[in-house]
Order: structure tokens, then C-alpha cells, then sequence
């Protein structure tokens, strides 16, 4: 499984004031099926729709349906980092139409404070999944898994080259419930598979492979 992450188009920043109290609201198209899309992905309908249903179920619903300011690099979200709560997200055709609340946490604030300054705000999804090669498109597989419906970035419209490089380098895989990155999954079955005179050079081999990659 691979990080997927997709800009989203036609999303708007909407603030409404109310007694002198401002509300900041992001709205539209979150997410889209049967298209063939700019990063060259297609997203069957049927797997979007299912993955959206249990996103509604385990996460809007109960009010944790959160997304960070920035890029993030893993499929997880970083509480620390939240901007926003994603507070619906209905089907519209191919389309998936999400609003979300700017929050009152301290990436929150900087988002409130980067809309009023006028800058421009895109969004992206972020997600997890196996993709396969069919009619000259990547399509997306039934073990695809939404982490979040929208994340908060400065560079929506960055260059495909980007996202592959940053955000989808890495593979992961589930264990025991955890999405983990496929080195370290691959370095801790290594280890138990080592017979017990081999088990040192084994540690002393996957510290260097560490190493090499930081």
C-alpha cells in the first residue's frame, strides 16, 4: 500500500460572522469517482463510496474527523497538527461534497489568520492503497483506506513530480491494526527470523541499513 494524496478542486473558504464571532468553513467537491484524475488515478465509484460510508461511520460521526495544515507524510493524523474537523461528506453524483470547520487550535489560528491576509489556501485528500495499471490509468483498489478527507495546503497545484516524490515513496503495511512503513516492518521480521548465533549480525546489518537511509 502506498500514501495517495489528491488535490482538491473547486473547494472554497467561507467566512461567516455571527454576533461579531467569525466562522471559518471550508466547502466542495472532497473527493471524486469514475474520472480519470490529474495524478492519473481513477477511483471506482463502488470502492469510493464504500470507503466514504465507514469514514462517515467511524469518524464524522463521532467527531474525529480531523485534517492538518501542510503535507503531512504518513497516513495518520498528527493531533498536534490538526487545522480543521470535517463535519459532513455526501455523495453528489461521481462526487463526494465535504465541509469542514477551520478549529480553534494553534494550526487552526494560523489557517484563520493566512485567510484573512487573503492568501490562497488549496486542499487535498489523503489516503491509503494498492493501485493497478489498466486502459492507461492507475486505478485504485478495493484496500483503499481514507485517512482524511482534506488536509490544508499552500501548493494545491504542485507539480505531480512533488507528490510522487514526497508523498508516495514510501510503502506501508497493516500490523496489527497500524499502518507501519514497510522498512521497518521488513527489518522486524528479520530480526525473528534470525537463527540465534546470526541474531547480532542481524541487528548489526538492519542498524546500518537505518543508518543509510536517514
Amino acid at each position: 500500500m502506498k500514501l495517495i494524496s489528491e488535490e482538491v478542486q473547486n473547494a472554497e473558504y467561507l467566512v461567516e460572522e455571527t454576533n461579531g464571532k467569525k466562522s471559518y468553513k471550508i466547502r466542495g467537491i472532497f473527493l471524486q469517482s469514475n474520472m480519470k484524475n490529474r495524478n492519473g488515478r481513477v477511483y471506482p465509484k463502488e470502492i469510493l463510496e464504500q470507503e466514504v460510508n465507514r469514514y462517515n461511520k467511524e469518524f464524522i460521526q463521532k467527531k474525529r474527523a480531523f485534517g492538518e495544515l501542510g503535507h503531512p507524510d504518513g497516513p495518520t493524523v498528527n493531533l498536534e497538527r490538526v487545522s480543521h474537523m470535517i463535519n459532513s461528506l455526501t455523495p453528489d453524483g461521481n462526487n463526494f461534497i465535504g465541509e469542514a470547520k477551520i478549529m480553534d487550535t494553534p494550526y487552526g489560528k494560523i489557517v484563520k489568520g493566512l485567510i484573512d491576509e487573503g492568501a490562497q489556501l488549496g486542499v487535498s485528500s489523503r489516503g491509503m492503497g494498492s493501485i493497478i495499471q489498466r486502459n492507461g490509468a492507475n486505478y485504485v483498489k478495493d484496500d483503499f483506506y481514507l485517512a482524511t478527507a482534506a488536509d490544508i495546503v499552500a501548493d494545491p497545484s504542485a507539480p505531480d513530480a512533488f507528490v510522487e516524490g514526497i508523498m508516495e515513496q514510501k510503502e506501508w503495511v497493516w500490523d496489527n491494526g497500524v499502518l507501519v512503513e514497510r522498512d521497518i516492518e521488513a527489518w522486524k521480521q528479520e530480526i525473528r527470523t534470525a537463527k540465534r548465533r546470526a541474531l547480532d549480525e542481524a541487528k548489526l546489518k538492519i542498524f546500518d541499513s537505518f543508518l543509510k537511509k536517514l
